[in-house]
């Protein structure tokens, strides 16, 4: 395909293809790395995402934005949705999304997201890491104890290059959506594809603290609006630690 909306760039290794994006000093259009194994993948607040080589799709798409720097908080959830999108057109008919950064499968997490910025002239940077589990799904349940998903679960898995190349289209068409209406362009999507909603959660908050209550869809800003018996309240930095029926 010669007629692509980004540059394409395939390795077979590095450390990590956030990295190695946010590292380059230009940026004249946008840039796809995909890494047939990322040695030093990231996932959110440092975690390690795990992937044996060959298990797992992993690729990095860097954007230049214009949008105030205070939106790009709202970035992974527009990149989820985007995701999903592309998963759900490729056959994944049940892919929802798990605030702020997961793509999930009945519970079981496929796959993560990790947008990074960088100043660049006058615009930033945004860097959109994606990483998806594409077989032994076994294995990663029985390493890091918890569900877990694998995309042959679901579909014959295409090349690697087809599935980024899928998920980056989408990308890019909500990205420039984004530019233009900021978190309201995928807001509402992304609210008719939570996994949680109206499901009662406990989330672990930054400093420790759980907040309990129904999940409500998301604020103005991305975050997660959870009722609360004391109230709606937005939680901003967190992560759900369980979720049942309400």
């Amino acid at each position: 395909m010669t007629d692509r909306p980004y540059e394409l760039r395939r390795v077979a290794r590095c450390g990590s293809t956030n990295s190695e994006l946010l590292a380059e000093k230009r940026l004249t259009r946008p840039v796809l790395l995909l890494a047939d194994e990322q040695t030093a993948g990231r996932g959110r607040r440092g975690r390690r995402w795990h992937s044996a080589p060959g298990a797992g799709l992993t690729f990095s798409l860097a954007v230049a934005l214009r949008r105030p720097l205070r939106e790009l908080a709202a970035l992974p959830l527009v990149a989820g949705v985007a995701t999903v999108r592309a998963l759900q057109k490729l056959g994944v008919a049940r892919a929802a999304l798990k605030w702020p950064n997961d793509i999930v499968v009945d519970g079981a997490k496929l796959g993560g997201i990790l947008v990074e910025t960088k100043s660049l002239g006058g615009a930033i940077k945004a860097v959109i890491g994606i990483g998806i589990n594409l077989h032994g799904a076994a294995g990663l349940r029985t390493r890091l104890r918890r569900e877990v998903a694998a995309l042959d679960e679901f579909v014959t898995v295409p090349e690697n290059g087809t599935i980024a190349d899928a998920i980056a289209i989408s990308l890019l068409e909500l990205v420039v959506a984004f530019e233009a209406q900021g978190l309201e362009a995928a807001r509402g999507e992304w609210e008719r594809l939570d996994a949680h909603a109206g499901r009662k959660l406990r989330v672990r908050l930054a400093d420790g603290r759980v907040v309990t209550g129904i999940a409500s869809g998301l604020d103005s800003d991305g975050a997660l609006r959870i009722a609360t018996r004391d109230g709606m309240r937005a939680v901003r930095s967190g992560r759900v630690i369980s979720a049942r029926t309400a």
